[in-house]
């Protein structure tokens, strides 16, 4: 990163090219060509735009460690082709990598970043092959740890130890989930800016780690909370409020039609199936709502088998399509009836500002971060393990009973366009990297992306 001050309102930061074409190649070869990806049922193929694939391979450092690069660090002698000065990396270092919320925004900012010139370099501590499948999709390399089993709720020794000769040279580091930043705050080399991100309430599924939490926060020099649950679970255990942010996420086709071959009307649900996400809640709503549109439902997981056994129970088979994971929800989302978000726990929900910048009515649940996504009349707010109450919003929006801002919610919505966001990270890299250079202990509190 610039060590100068003035540099935090430079636009761009050097792009490398050593390793591959110039940026107008590279784009103009990225738009025309395109990669399919289908949903596992197969019902649904999507184009993609086509990146450079991610690889997996084994070297044996880690317990099982898969790899898409060199092991070993990555030094700032590394130059851009034709630039005058070294190439900035921000290395992003992720707990675990799957088909979920956090890892996509994750991913979509490096796309971003790499837009911007600003290179990345991406370390997993444990990968699904779901996962490694979506990174390679996005053309997003990775270098993965190979821990037994995740550790986004996880503080690993060996994690930590794996990291450190692999953030040298990084002009800044960038860690998702408690397990990523924990070990990086050990690893992160002096002098270097340690950025973290919480997508979630701290829930501790396993219970909490035998580890303080304020020893690693010390280290962190700015923190985003995706989220009021995760803002006050760091403030209490420790972090200097100066250093908190609100963290934002990137999504992409906040415009553009529907797919002309779905029914319409329809209702839709988009997101993991897992119990957190509450599609169970929505299929007992459904049943209360005999002449109801049928049901989309965009996503995979373990809970898909309990869903369709439950969906037969209540006699909605021919009402509710399982369309599994898809690449471009917003070909679904856009043009719904209403787009539901029934979570038991949600932060902050990209499914729902999808759907908002698409004009669609929204319902989500009062948990967490979701009803601060759907408030000033952006969406509508019922509790959650609630079905009756569920049903009742959904009617009252087909029959045209309940008003929403609809204007107000694209307008929300638009703060997210994956540039936009990416250029806000980007800067905040810059500035961290400036302050740290003159030693300054306190950062001026501005937010990635401003209302």
């Amino acid at each position: 990163m610039p060590r100068r001050r003035d540099s935090v309102r430079s636009s761009t930061l050097d792009r490398d090219t050593a390793s591959g074409p110039s940026t107008a190649t590279r784009s103009a070869a990225r738009d025309s060509a395109t990669t399919r990806a289908a949903g596992r049922d197969g019902a649904t193929v999507v184009d993609l735009p086509a990146r450079r694939p991610g690889r997996t391979v084994r070297n044996g450092t880690g317990p099982a460690e898969r790899s898409s690069r060199p092991a070993g660090p990555v030094g700032p002698a590394d130059r851009s082709s034709g630039s005058s000065g070294p190439s900035e990396l921000v290395v992003r270092v992720l707990a675990k990598l799957e088909p979920g919320g956090a890892q996509l925004s994750a991913l979509r900012v490096v796309r971003g970043l790499d837009d911007l010139g600003v290179r990345s370099r991406v370390l997993v501590g444990w990968a699904s092959d779901d996962g490694l499948a979506l990174a390679a999709r996005m053309g997003v390399e990775v270098d993965v740890y190979g821990a037994a089993g995740d550790l986004q709720w996880r503080a690993d020794e060996g994690f930590r130890r794996w990291l450190a000769p692999r953030l040298q040279g990084a002009c800044a580091v960038h860690a998702h989930m408690f397990g990523a930043w924990w070990a990086a705050a050990g690893a992160v080399p002096a002098g270097v800016p340690l950025v973290a991100s919480e997508h979630n309430a701290l829930t501790w599924p396993t219970g909490p780690p035998s580890v303080r939490l304020a020893d690693a926060l010390a280290r962190v020099d700015r923190f985003y909370a995706h989220g009021p649950g995760a803002r006050a679970a760091i403030l209490a255990a420790g972090l200097d409020p100066r250093r908190m942010r609100e963290g934002v996420s990137p999504l992409p086709d906040l415009g553009g039609a529907a797919d002309p071959a779905l029914p319409s009307p329809r209702i839709v649900f988009a997101g993991r199936l897992h119990a957190e996400k509450g599609p169970d809640v929505l299929l007992d709503a459904l049943a209360l709502l005999p002449d109801a549109p049928p049901l989309q439902m965009l996503g995979d997981g373990a809970m898909r088998p309990a869903l369709e056994a439950q969906a037969d129970a209540l006699g909605l088979r021919d009402r509710v399509t399982f369309r599994g994971w898809q690449a471009r929800p917003s070909l679904t989302i856009a043009g719904a009836s209403v787009l539901v978000v029934p979570s038991r726990d949600e932060s902050w929900s990209q499914t729902a500002v999808l759907g908002m910048a698409h004009g669609v009515p929204v319902i989500g649940t009062d948990v967490d971060g979701l009803p601060h996504t759907l408030g000033n009349d952006r969406g509508i707010v019922v509790p959650p393990e609630d079905p009756a109450a569920l049903a009742r919003a959904i009617d009252d929006v087909l029959a045209g009973r309940r008003e929403i801002d609809l204007v107000g919610a694209r307008a929300y919505a638009r703060r997210f366009a994956t540039d936009r966001v990416a250029a806000g990270y980007a800067a905040s890299y810059r500035e961290l990297a400036s302050a740290t250079a003159l030693g300054e202990a306190s950062i001026p509190a501005t937010n990635v992306v401003s209302a």
